[in-house]
């Protein structure tokens, strides 16, 4: 149907000028603008949205190399998303689709997911800010979730291109307070809307008796206690209204320092070991000051350090770990791997895609943040200690790496009611900045470091290693990763559980004020049907754990191999990038020394790690008990369904662990109707794993990145960028051996 693509220029040979294509000739836009109207897909708003301003005859661009072709629509602005409206609404409506969001549509962008606006001036990309002079005659939306959207504006009316061209730009980057958010708007306009209990999702930790049943479910209630000390809000509007602390540990010594200094816990274990976190008192020059706050720690720590009873290794994660700087800085450059606008851009970036990756960071990150957590749970499962962690204000590296531990160790926490409560617990009412860390607001880039996706990436790699053991699946972290930036509701808008209670009215005393009742995003009916819900639980996880050898190895495939970095020369991948047969040549130009810094050799962990890791390595895996990840350079791996979605050319037509996947869910089926038969009796959790089976059988040719692979960009095979190749060898041999390339004409 498309046209392939242009050959990329070679020896100085520049790429023909993009031309559009459209489907309806230039000189009838204007004159059939009737009945493009009657052509027009509804606006469908939510409770309290508004139409801010909008533009007609745009072309949404399919990107194919130089070629662009799409189809024409209004582009609309609300203050809650950027929707494009296609005139052909079969098109842009397929009922096949079977995992749609109800909030999200396909061609919507809610304003807090715009990542970076571009426009396209003389074919000359440049960044758009602020007040524009010139507008261009293409509009580029790079999105958080890693989708690029493009608009071609050079058929409409210049008074339209302006106004929302300076609508989008100004309702997605200037500042905003944090009241004209639409997530207050939602929720006025809504509040006759009856929703769920959010109890029945997850436990929310805002009441005293939460927390008292999170004591009991650990055992921990035999050493610690919950407090109230902070009801109201009036010790410290950083920390929750109730947590817990040691027992020992007197109520008065909470507000001293406004709850700086206090060791909170966090989650204890089996042995009685507990872990605890500790934000870190405020620095002062007066030594007067110093020796007071030297002397209230001294204090605190006798409580929690009593040899050989209660012994506490203190983990001080600001200056001995990850700065958040250098969270922020990997990302940024990862990112950038999988925001492509065409296919010729995405095979130049193949040629050095491992370089790339390396040079990013992020997987090394990754893997410091697992080493981190296995090296805190050696010392509570094998040392027998107590873990005190300590940062600036405890709200963000205290959060995730407290979150990994529990993950690791609690099969509570691998469940879905078990995981949600647990993001409630760390980050929500543990005080994760959200607000700050997703620049909700838009008012410091400085603040924006994605904590929370990097936390979510650590799990994946524990799904993706050991999918039995956990109750979700891989697309429920990716739909939960989704829901950072859709404001409706309040789970990861606010910065804190003070600042959400005071902002929705529930301090207020006055006779006619109601408070505001906001969506939880752990009712996932308000995104999806109940068949798309199917999709988010694992039907490959396992009520009893199964002791099997045999599983401890796993299985890997070849299109996985390709999202890891390789390990050494001799066991580098046998792919060019990501799909192409890798020639020796290549291999010595991107692999020309070892990729040491995603290698942690076991000779350079300490021996009482070596030994708790190596000893548990050497074990059967039991999926409900603890549960660590293989740490290896070639065993952290790019969460593909995430950062691969969008982009056709990485598809993989009937494979991948999908495919994989398929086929033992339907062994399963087949297992479970011969049971039923035996035993005359029917599961409710088997209804469920036949309805999953039936989803990913009833899809026609399965993506490896099902259910959000799209395939709206079909590619061609892929062109060799021929400027990058001279090392190569002469193109006409490149030619010659067109046909071992990978053909993705069909993706």
């Amino acid at each position: 149907m498309l046209g392939k693509g242009v050959v990329g220029g070679g020896g100085g040979t520049k790429a023909p000028k993009p031309s559009f294509v459209s489907y309806v000739r230039p000189e009838e836009i204007h004159t059939n603008e009737k009945e493009v109207t009657e052509k027009e897909v509804t606006l469908h708003l939510l409770p309290g949205e508004q139409l801010l301003c909008e533009a007609s005859t745009v072309l949404k661009c399919v990107q194919e190399d130089s070629c662009q072709r799409g189809i024409y629509g209004r582009l609309v602005c609300t203050d809650f998303k950027i929707a494009f409206l296609g005139d052909d609404e079969s098109a842009l409506d397929n009922d096949e689709t079977q995992f749609k969001n109800k909030v999200i549509g396909e061609n919507d962008i809610t304003l807090h997911c715009v990542d970076q606006i571009y426009g396209v001036f003389d074919e000359k990309k440049k960044t758009l800010f602020g007040q524009l002079k010139k507008y261009p005659e293409k509009l580029i939306i790079h999105c958080k979730d890693l989708r690029v959207f493009h608009f071609c504006l050079r058929y409409t009316k210049e008074e339209e291109v302006k106004r929302i061209v300076s609508g989008i730009i100004h309702h997605t980057q200037a500042p905003k307070l944090l009241k004209r958010l639409f997530l207050f708007s939602y929720a006025t306009a809504a509040q006759n809307h009856t929703a769920a209990d959010p109890k029945s999702h997850a436990v929310m930790f805002d009441t005293l008796q939460d927390w008292c049943w999170e004591l009991e479910r650990t055992k921990g209630n035999r050493k610690y206690k919950a407090v109230s000390v902070n009801e109201g809000y009036e010790v410290c509007e950083r920390l929750p209204a109730y947590f817990v602390v040691p027992t020992p540990l007197p109520e008065e010594d909470v507000p001293r320092f406004q709850g700086h200094g206090i060791p909170i816990w966090c989650w204890s274990c089996h042995s009685g070991c507990a872990l605890l976190k500790m934000s870190a008192l405020p620095k002062e020059q007066d030594d007067g000051i110093l020796q007071i706050q030297k002397n209230f720690l001294d204090g605190i720590y006798k409580i929690i350090h009593r040899p050989p009873y209660e012994i506490v290794k203190t983990e001080d994660l600001s200056s001995n770990f990850l700065s958040l700087q250098e969270i922020q800085t990997a990302y940024s450059k990862f990112k950038q791997l999988f925001l492509i606008d065409n296919s010729t851009e995405f095979w130049d970036t193949d040629i050095k895609w491992f370089s790339l990756l390396e040079s990013s960071s992020w997987l090394d990150i990754i893997r410091r943040c697992l080493k981190k957590a296995i090296e805190i749970i050696e010392c509570l499962e094998a040392q027998n200690m107590n873990v005190l962690l300590l940062e600036e204000n405890a709200s963000d590296l205290c959060c995730l790496v407290s979150s990994l531990v529990q993950v690791m160790m609690d099969p509570h926490c691998r469940t879905r009611f078990g995981f949600q409560s647990l993001v409630q617990k760390e980050w929500i009412v543990g005080g994760h900045c959200f607000l700050d860390r997703c620049n909700h607001l838009r008012q410091s880039d400085k603040e924006e470091v994605p904590v929370f996706l990097l936390f979510l990436d650590c799990v994946w790699q524990l799904v993706h290693q050991h999918p039995p053991a956990f109750e979700f699946s891989e697309t429920y972290l990716t739909v939960l990763s989704d829901s950072l930036y859709i404001p409706i509701f309040s789970t990861f808008f606010f910065n804190s559980p003070h600042q959400k209670d005071t902002n929705m009215g529930r301090e207020s005393q006055g006779a006619q004020s109601k408070p505001l009742n906001l969506l939880t995003v752990w009712d996932w009916s308000v995104q999806f049907e109940p068949k798309a819900q199917t999709l988010l639980k694992n039907p490959l996880y396992v009520e009893k754990p199964k002791l099997d050898k045999g599983q401890r190895k796993g299985t890997h495939f070849k299109h996985q191999r390709q999202l890891s970095l390789p390990l050494t020369q001799s066991k580098s991948s046998p792919k060019r990038g990501f799909f192409r047969e890798e020639t020796d040549h290549l291999i010595k130009n991107l692999l020309g020394k070892r990729i040491s810094k995603l290698i942690n050799s076991s000779e350079e962990l300490q021996d009482n790690f070596r030994e708790f890791y190596d000893s548990w390595r050497s074990k059967p895996p039991n999926y409900h008990g603890l549960l660590l990840p293989h740490i290896e350079g070639p065993e952290i791996k790019v969460w593909a369904q995430r950062y691969l979605r969008w982009i056709p050319e990485a598809q993989i037509l009937g494979g991948g662990r999908v495919a994989t996947l398929s086929k033992l869910l339907e062994t399963m089926e087949e297992v479970q109707r011969l049971q039923e038969k035996i035993e005359e009796r029917h599961h409710s959790q088997e209804a469920l794993q036949a309805e999953a089976a039936s989803l990913l059988r009833t899809s026609a040719r399965l993506s490896s990145l099902f259910p959000f692979a799209l395939l709206q960009r079909h590619s061609s095979k892929p062109v060799l960028p021929t400027s990058g190749w001279k090392a190569l060898g002469d193109e006409e041999d490149l030619a010659k051996r067109e046909d071992e390339f990978v053909d993705l004409g069909d993706v």
